[in-house]
C-alpha cells in the first residue's frame, strides 16, 4: 500500500511540473494495477469534470493502452477521430473535452509501472518539446520508483540487527558500504515512511560503537562523512548526494569543526569512535 501512495505522490508531482514546463492545460496519470495489465488514473490536474477519475485503462486499449502495451510514448491530434488507437474511452475523453493528447509510459526495470498523460481542448499537433517535457516528466517518476526500490532491497539486506566482530574487517566493509547507500539514498525517498525507516537502519548500523556525548553532526554532514569515508572526493560525494562540490566541502568543514579533526581521516575516525558511523 505504501508503495503505492508514494508512486501516485510522484506521479502527481510530475504531471504538475510538466502542465508547468509545457503549458498543456490538463494532465493525468496513474499507476498499473498490481497484478493487473491495466492503469488506474488516479491524479489528475487541470480537469473540469470527474469523467477519467478512477478510469481503469487496459494494456493495448485507447491511447494510454498502447503507451503501456509499446512501452514507449504514443501521441494523437485528435483522439476520438485517430485511426492509430482503439476509442474504448472516447466517451470519458469527451466529457472531458480533450482532442490533442499524448501518453508517456513510466518505465522502472523494463516494467512498465505508470502513464502520464498531457492534453489539449484543440486539436493541433503537440510538438516535440512538449513530448521531450512530458518523457522527462516520466524519467523523473521512474528515478524516484527505482530509488524507493534500491532503499526497500537494502533495508531488507541490511545487517542491522547482527553486528560484526569487531575483527571481522570485511562484514564490517560490508556495514560501511550499507550504511553509504542508505545514506545516499534518504533524502531522495520522498515517503517519509520509507525515509524514516533508512534512517533508523542507519542508526542501528552504528550501534557496535559507544555513542560520544557532545557530538552532534547535522544529517547532511553525516552523509558527506559517510561518503568521504567510502574514499569518494569531493566532487564524487557531491553527485552522490545532489549537491554541488562548495556544499559538500561547507559541510565537511562543519563536521571536521565539531569532531575537533584536522583532516578528513581524522574526521572519520573520530566519528566512528564517536558512533557516528560504523
Amino acid at each position: 500500500m505504501r508503495a503505492n501512495a508514494s508512486g501516485a505522490a510522484e506521479i502527481r508531482g510530475a504531471l504538475v511540473r510538466l502542465r508547468r514546463a509545457t503549458g498543456l492545460p490538463v494532465a493525468f496519470g496513474g499507476l498499473v494495477e498490481p497484478g493487473r495489465p491495466r492503469v488506474r488514473i488516479s491524479e489528475l490536474t487541470g480537469t473540469t469534470t470527474l469523467a477519467l477519475r478512477a478510469l481503469a485503462v487496459s494494456s493495448g486499449n485507447g491511447l494510454g493502452g498502447k503507451a503501456v502495451a509499446l512501452a514507449r510514448p504514443c501521441a494523437v491530434t485528435d483522439y476520438s477521430l485517430s485511426p492509430r488507437i482503439s476509442h474504448e474511452y472516447d466517451v470519458p475523453v469527451a466529457a472531458e473535452g480533450l482532442r490533442s493528447v499524448l501518453a508517456v509510459p513510466v518505465v522502472v526495470r523494463r516494467r512498465v509501472r505508470g502513464v502520464l498523460y498531457g492534453a489539449l481542448r484543440t486539436a493541433q499537433p503537440l510538438g516535440d518539446r512538449t513530448l521531450s517535457a512530458a518523457v522527462e516528466a516520466a524519467r523523473d517518476v521512474e528515478q524516484a520508483l527505482v530509488a524507493e526500490e534500491q532503499a526497500r532491497d537494502l533495508l531488507a539486506a541490511s545487517p542491522a540487527a547482527a553486528a560484526p566482530d569487531p575483527a571481522d574487517g570485511v562484514a564490517w566493509e560490508q556495514v560501511r558500504e550499507a550504511h553509504a547507500a542508505l545514506r545516499a539514498l534518504a533524502p531522495r525517498i520522498s515517503d517519509p515512511g520509507l525515509r524514516a525507516e533508512l534512517l533508523k537502519a542507519c542508526g542501528l548500523l552504528t550501534t557496535a560503537a559507544t555513542p560520544v556525548a557532545g557530538v552532534s553532526l547535522a544529517p547532511r554532514e553525516i552523509d558527506v562523512l559517510t561518503c568521504v569515508a567510502a574514499g569518494a572526493t569531493n566532487a564524487a560525494a557531491a553527485t552522490r548526494l545532489g549537491l554541488s562540490p562548495e556544499t559538500v566541502k561547507s559541510y565537511l568543514r562543519a563536521a571536521m569543526r565539531k569532531l575537533g579533526a584536522h583532516t578528513r581521516g581524522e574526521a572519520v575516525a573520530t566519528a566512528r569512535r564517536a558512533g557516528v558511523l560504523p
